[in-house]
C-alpha cells in the first residue's frame, strides 16, 4: 500500500511514468497527434510543424539556462549551423534525412563546446554578452562565405526523402518533425534522471559546493552546452528542410531572444515550461493575427489589418511583461496549480 508519495520499489521510483492515470493522458495525447494531420487544414498543419520546430530548440536552450543556470543568446546561431550543415549536405551530397540531421546537430554541438568555454571564467551577464559575439560571427560566415553557404541569398534546400518518400508538404514533414521532437523530448526528461542531469541542476543551485562535491565545472558545463547546441542544431536542420530555404537573415538575435523569453515564459529548469512557453510564444502572435483579420473591412477605411498589424506586436509585448509580473515561475507552474486544484477537489480552499 502506498502512503503520499512514497513508491513501493526502485523501478517504480524510477518510473518515466508513474501512475495509470498518467499512461492514459500519455495515451491519449499521443492518439490525438497522430489523427491531427487528418482533420486539420494546411494552415494549422504549418502551426505544428513549426511549434515543434520550437518546441525542439527551446528545450535545448532550457537544458542550458533553465537547468544548469548558464544564460545564452546564442540559440539562432547554433540553430543556422544545423540548418546550412542540413542544407550543404543535402543540396551537394544528396545524403539520408537522418544522417544530415544528425550531422547538422553535431556541427552545432562543437561549435557549442567552443563557445561554452567562456562560461568556465564568466557567468551571468557576461557570458550572454559572449553568446551574442558568436551569434554575430556565425551571421558573418553565413553571408560572406558564398562558396559554400549562398552568401546574403543563402541556399534552396530541396526535399527531404526519408524511406524513398519525399517530404514536399506539411502533411507529410508532420510525420517526421514531430516525431524527432517527441524523442528529443524524452531525451531531455531521461536526462535529469542520471547522473548528468542532477550535475546540472547542481551547478545551477551552487557551483562552487557542487565543485567540492566533484563535479567537473569543466566538463558539465561544456557537456550543457553541447547537448543544448545539439538540441538547437537538430531543430535547425527540421527548419532548413521545413521552410526549404536558410538565408542568413533567417537566423537573427530576435530569434534568440525569441528562444530565451520561451523559456521564462514556460518555465524554466522545466521540459513541460519548454512545451508551453514554445507552444504560447509561437501560437499568440497567430492568433491576435486572425483576430485582426476578422475585424470587419469597413474599420479604418478597409485597412484594418494594415494598421492594427503593428499593434499585435504591442499586445504580445505587453502579455508576456504582465505574465512576468504576476506569474513568474512560468505557465509550467499555472499548470501544477490546476493540478493541485482538481487533487484537493471538492476540499480545495
Amino acid at each position: 500500500m502506498r502512503i503520499g508519495s512514497a513508491k513501493e520499489s526502485y523501478a517504480a521510483d524510477t518510473a518515466l511514468f508513474d501512475s495509470t492515470t498518467q499512461r492514459v493522458w500519455i495515451g491519449l495525447l499521443a492518439a490525438a497527434l497522430c489523427a491531427f494531420p487528418f482533420v486539420a487544414s494546411e494552415y494549422w498543419l504549418y502551426l505544428a510543424c513549426l511549434v515543434a520546430i520550437n518546441i525542439a530548440s527551446t528545450t535545448g536552450l532550457n537544458l542550458l539556462t533553465g537547468y544548469t543556470g548558464l544564460v545564452s543568446l546564442g540559440q539562432a546561431a547554433f540553430m543556422g549551423l544545423g540548418a546550412y550543415t542540413v542544407a550543404i549536405l543535402q543540396t551537394r551530397l544528396g545524403s539520408p534525412f537522418v544522417v544530415n540531421l544528425l550531422a547538422g546537430g553535431g556541427v552545432a554541438m562543437l561549435a557549442g563546446v567552443l563557445v561554452g568555454l567562456p562560461s568556465l571564467r564568466v557567468k551571468g551577464l557576461y557570458l550572454a554578452i559572449a553568446t551574442i559575439a558568436a551569434g554575430v560571427i556565425a551571421h558573418f560566415m553565413f553571408s560572406h562565405f558564398s562558396s559554400l553557404t549562398g552568401g546574403g541569398s543563402g541556399l534552396t534546400v530541396p526535399p527531404a526523402r526519408f524511406f524513398g518518400i519525399e517530404l514536399d508538404d506539411s502533411f507529410k514533414l508532420y510525420w517526421v518533425i514531430v516525431p524527432v521532437t517527441v524523442l528529443m523530448l524524452l531525451g531531455a526528461v531521461n536526462l535529469f534522471r542520471t547522473r548528468i542531469g542532477r550535475a546540472f541542476i547542481a551547478i545551477r543551485d551552487r557551483d562552487i559546493s557542487a565543485e567540492v562535491l566533484g563535479i567537473s565545472l569543466l566538463h558539465y558545463k561544456l557537456l550543457s552546452f553541447a547537448i543544448s547546441s545539439f538540441y538547437a542544431g537538430v531543430a535547425g536542420g527540421l527548419f532548413a528542410y521545413f521552410f526549404r530555404a536558410v538565408t542568413p537573415e533567417s537566423f537573427p538575435l530576435l530569434m534568440s531572444i525569441f528562444f530565451l523569453a520561451a523559456v521564462i515564459v514556460g518555465g524554466m529548469g522545466s521540459i513541460l515550461g519548454s512545451i508551453l512557453g514554445a507552444v504560447f510564444m509561437t501560437l499568440v502572435p497567430e492568433l491576435l493575427k486572425l483576430m485582426v483579420g476578422w475585424l470587419p473591412v469597413s474599420v479604418f477605411g478597409g485597412n484594418a489589418a494594415l494598421i492594427l498589424s503593428p499593434i499585435r506586436t504591442i499586445v504580445f509585448g505587453s502579455m508576456i511583461v504582465l505574465f512576468l509580473i504576476f506569474e513568474p515561475h512560468g505557465l509550467a507552474e499555472v499548470w501544477r496549480r490546476i493540478r493541485r486544484l482538481f487533487h484537493l477537489w471538492p476540499f480545495r480552499t
